[in-house]
C-alpha cells in the first residue's frame, strides 16, 4: 500500500510574465516519430509492389495473343504461319507479311487490336500450348511440311526465370522482416522492444524536472527527512562536508511498513535534488531469458555514470535482493542470483561508481542479502515507522484540504481514533468519508462520516440486511457484550469505543477498542489483552452453557500472542529467558528446539490460555446482571459506545496514559489561561476517571 500522506498536489506552474512565450519542448513521440510529417518507409514498399506488378504485366504480354491448339491447326491451313518457335510444351507463330488482322478476325474472331504492331498496323506473334504426347509432335511436322512454314525448336532457359522467381520472393520475406523488427525494436512498438530487451527501464528525471513533491510536501516522517536531507545537501553543497573530509553516503536504505511513505519520501528526493534522477522498481530487472536482469544492470549504471552526479531509485528491491540460497538448484541457472551479484558488483565492486547515490525502499528487509546492507553499499538503513498522533495530525491536515468539512470535525480526535494507521490509511479514510457523505446527500463532510470511514476501513463494508436469526442474534449480542465487560474491568486491556453487532465484512459484531501506542509490552498487558479476546466465547459458556463458532478470530489471536510470550519473548518461567525467533526463516524445516522443549511449549501456552479463560468467566459470573444489561441495550440500539457502558457499568476504575496525558494538558491549558486572564485558578472539578481511581 503505498503512502500518499502529502500535501496538496501543486498546480502546473503558469509560464512567467516575462516570457510568455517559453514553453517546454515536446516530449518525444512515443513511437518514435519527432511529430513532424516525415519521409515514410511505406512510399519505399509500394513502389516496390508497383514495380513487381508491372513486371508481371509487361511479362505476361510479350507472347502476343493467346490462342489454342487446333487455331494454330487453321492458321497453318490457311497459310498465315511464317515461322514457328516451339519447345516440349508451348510454340510460338510469326505470322506472313501479307497477312492483316481483318483476315485473321473473319477466319477466327479473335481480338487482335492488342497485336498489331506499331508499323503498319500487322499482327505480330501469337503463343499456345503444344499438348502432351508424340502423336501432336508428328503432326506439327505433318503441318510444316505439307504448308511450308520454318520450325526451330528454342528450349526455355528456366534458370532465369526461377532466378527471377526467387529473388522476388526473398525481397518480400526482407521487406516483411525489415518491417516487423523495425517496429519491435520501436520506442514504443507493440513487439514489447525485442531489440532492447537488455536495456535499463528507469524513469529519468532531469533535475527535478516533471516532479512537483519536495520535502515541504511529506508530512511527518521528520526523521527520514532529515537523514535523506543530508545526501541531497551535499549534492547541493559538497564543499561544506568535503573541508571536514567527509564522503556522500553511496546508498541509504528506506525500511519500514507497507504505506508509510517509503515511495513518496524518494519522490521527494528527485523533486529536491538537482541531479538526474532513476526511478525503476526491482520487478524490471526480472525476465525470463537468461541474462536480461544483468545486462539491465550494467544499462543502468552505465547511464547513470553518463550523466553523474546522479541518484537511482530501486523500489521493491527485496525482488532482486532475496538472501542467495546455499543450494545452487541442482547445478540450474538462478536469473535473481545473477542479476543481485551484477548489481553487488556494480554498487562496489572493482570498478568505482564515483558520483552515483543508490536509493532503495523494501518493506522486507529481514530477506535482504547480508552482502547487500553492509556499508559501502548501503552506508545507511533508514527505518520510517508508523506515525505518531502527532504525525497523523500533520497527515490529516495534508488530506482535508481538499475535502469540505464543517464544523465538527476535529483533527486532534481523528488523529486519537487512529493509531496504528499509516499515511495511506489515512488519505483511505478520508477519501471514504467524502464518498459516505455523498452517499447520504450531503453538502460538507461530519465527524460521524469520518468515524464510519474508519469503521469501513477496519471492519469492512456494512450488511445491515444479512438474515440472522434472533437466537444467533442474541448469541452475538452477548459474544460482544463479554468482550466489551471483561475489556472494561482490566487495567492493562485497551479502553473501549463502540460495541455493535451489525454484521460488517466477514464478522457479524465487533467491539472496537483505542488500543495505546506502546513500544514495549509487559506480561500482564499480554494477559489482560487475551483476557478480553476471551470474554466473548466466555460469556457464551456462561449464560447459553454453549460455545459456537463465532470466537474464531479471537482464538487465532490469543494463540498468537500465547506462544509469542512463551517461545519469543521469553515470558513464561518454565521456558526461561530463551527466544526461538528467527526473521530469517533459517530454520524452516529444522526446529531449533528439541521435541520435549516444543511439548513444554504447547503445554505452557495452553495453561496461559486456560487461565485468561477462567479469570473473564470469573469476571463475568461476578458481573452477569450488568452483562444481561449491556446485551439487552445491544439488542435495542445494536451500536453501543463508551458513554453507554459508563451508564451500565460506572466509570472505567483504571486511567491509562492518553487519559492521563489528555488530564495533563486540560490543567496546563486552564493555568495558562488563568495567567494570561489575571484571574487565580478555581477548584477543578474531579472526573470521572478520577473519581473511580479514587
Amino acid at each position: 500500500m503505498a503512502n500518499e500522506n502529502i500535501k496538496e498536489e501543486q498546480k502546473p506552474k503558469q509560464p512567467k510574465a516575462d516570457a510568455p512565450g517559453k514553453q517546454q519542448p515536446p516530449s518525444p513521440n512515443p513511437a518514435g516519430g519527432s511529430g513532424k510529417s516525415g519521409f515514410s518507409f511505406y512510399w519505399i514498399y509500394a513502389v516496390i509492389a508497383m514495380v513487381l506488378i508491372g513486371m508481371m504485366v509487361l511479362n505476361t504480354g510479350k507472347d502476343g495473343q493467346r490462342i489454342e491448339y487446333d487455331d494454330f491447326k487453321q492458321f497453318a491451313s490457311k497459310g498465315y504461319i511464317e515461322r514457328l518457335v516451339r519447345d516440349e510444351a508451348k510454340g510460338k507463330i510469326y505470322f506472313r507479311e501479307n497477312v492483316v488482322p481483318q483476315q485473321l478476325q473473319d477466319s477466327l474472331g479473335i481480338d487482335t487490336d492488342a497485336n498489331t504492331n506499331s508499323f503498319g498496323g500487322k499482327p505480330s506473334t501469337c503463343s499456345f500450348n503444344i499438348p502432351k504426347g508424340e502423336d501432336y509432335l508428328s503432326e506439327i511436322k505433318t503441318l510444316k511440311e505439307k504448308y511450308q512454314f520454318k520450325e526451330s525448336f528454342e528450349p526455355v532457359n528456366k534458370f532465369g526465370e526461377t532466378l527471377f522467381t526467387w529473388i522476388i520472393i526473398l525481397a518480400i520475406m526482407i521487406g516483411a522482416w525489415a518491417l516487423i523488427m523495425r517496429r519491435l525494436g520501436g520506442a514504443g512498438g507493440p513487439g514489447g522492444q525485442l531489440f532492447n530487451i537488455g536495456k535499463s527501464r528507469a524513469q529519468l528525471f532531469e533535475k527535478g524536472k516533471s516532479n512537483q513533491i519536495n520535502f515541504n510536501d511529506v508530512a511527518g516522517l521528520e526523521g527520514a527527512k532529515q537523514e535523506v536531507q543530508e545526501i541531497v545537501d551535499f549534492l547541493k553543497n559538497p564543499k561544506k562536508y568535503t573541508d571536514l573530509g567527509a564522503k556522500i553516503p553511496k546508498g541509504a536504505l528506506l525500511i519500514g511498513a507497507p504505506g508509510t511513505g517509503k515511495t513518496l519520501l524518494a519522490k521527494a528526493v528527485a523533486g529536491e535534488a538537482q541531479v538526474p534522477f532513476f526511478s525503476l522498481s526491482g520487478s524490471d530487472f526480472v525476465e525470463m531469458f537468461v541474462g536480461v536482469g544483468a545486462s539491465r544492470v550494467r544499462d543502468l549504471f552505465r547511464q547513470a555514470k553518463e550523466k553523474a552526479p546522479a541518484i537511482i531509485f530501486i523500489d521493491e528491491i527485496d525482488a532482486i535482493g532475496r538472501a542467495r540460497s546455499r543450494n545452487v538448484n541442482f547445478g540450474g541457472n538462478d536469473e535473481r542470483e545473477n542479476t543481485l551479484n551484477q548489481l553487488l558488483t556494480e554498487m562496489d565492486g572493482f570498478a568505482t561508481n564515483s558520483g552515483i547515490i543508490i536509493l532503495a525502499a523494501t518493506n522486507r528487509a529481514d530477506i535482504l542479502d547480508k552482502a547487500l546492507l553492509r556499508p559501502g553499499r548501503f552506508d545507511r538503513q533508514i527505518f520510517v515507522d508508523m506515525p505518531d498522533m502527532n504525525e497523523r495530525k500533520q497527515i490529516f491536515g495534508v488530506h482535508l484540504k481538499d475535502v469540505k468539512i464543517d464544523e465538527s470535525v476535529d483533527v486532534d480526535f481523528l488523529a486519537k481514533q487512529t493509531p496504528g494507521f499509516s499515511g495511506a490509511d489515512i488519505a483511505n479514510i478520508c477519501n471514504e468519508a467524502a464518498l459516505i457523505a455523498a452517499r447520504k446527500g450531503r453538502l460538507t463532510v461530519g465527524r460521524e462520516d469520518f468515524l464510519d470511514a474508519v469503521d469501513r476501513v477496519i471492519g469492512g463494508l456494512e450488511k445491515k440486511n444479512k438474515i440472522i436469526t434472533p437466537e444467533e442474534k442474541s448469541t452475538i449480542a452477548y459474544h460482544e457484550s463479554g468482550h466489551a465487560i471483561v475489556s472494561w474491568l482490566l487495567e492493562h486491556a485497551s479502553p473501549l469505543v463502540k460495541v455493535t453487532i451489525v454484521p460488517r465484512g466477514r464478522s457479524l459484531g465487533a467491539a472496537w477498542y483505542l488500543p495505546e501506542e506502546r513500544q514495549i509490552v509487559t506480561t500482564e498487558q499480554f494477559f489482560d489483552e487475551m483476557c478480553a479476546a476471551l470474554g466473548g466465547r466466555a460469556a457464551e459458556e456462561l449464560v447459553f452453557g454453549k460455545i459456537s463458532t463465532g470466537a474464531l478470530s479471537d482464538l487465532e489471536k490469543v494463540t498468537k500472542q500465547g506462544y509469542a510470550m512463551v517461545a519469543v519473548y521469553g515470558l513464561n518461567k518454565k521456558i526461561g529467558n530463551r527466544s526461538y525467533y528467527d526473521p530469517n526463516n533459517e530454520s524452516q524445516f529444522v526446529k531449533p528446539y528439541s521435541d520435549e522443549t516444543a511439548r513444554v511449549i504447547d503445554e505452557e501456552v495452553s495453561k496461559i490460555i486456560e487461565r485468561a479463560y477462567d479469570k473473564a468467566k470469573d469476571l463475568l459470573s461476578q458481573h452477569r446482571h450488568q452483562l444481561d444489561a449491556l446485551a439487552k441495550k445491544l439488542l435495542e440500539k445494536e451500536v453501543i459506545f463508551k458513554d453507554d457502558l459508563e451508564q451500565v457499568l460506572g466509570a472505567r476504575p483504571f486511567i491509562n496514559h492518553r487519559e492521563l496525558a489528555e488530564i495533563e494538558g486540560a490543567k496546563k491549558a486552564a493555568e495558562r489561561a488563568a495567567a494570561a486572564n489575571g484571574k487565580p485558578k478555581e477548584a477543578e472539578p474531579t472526573t470521572n476517571v478520577q473519581q473511580a481511581k479514587t
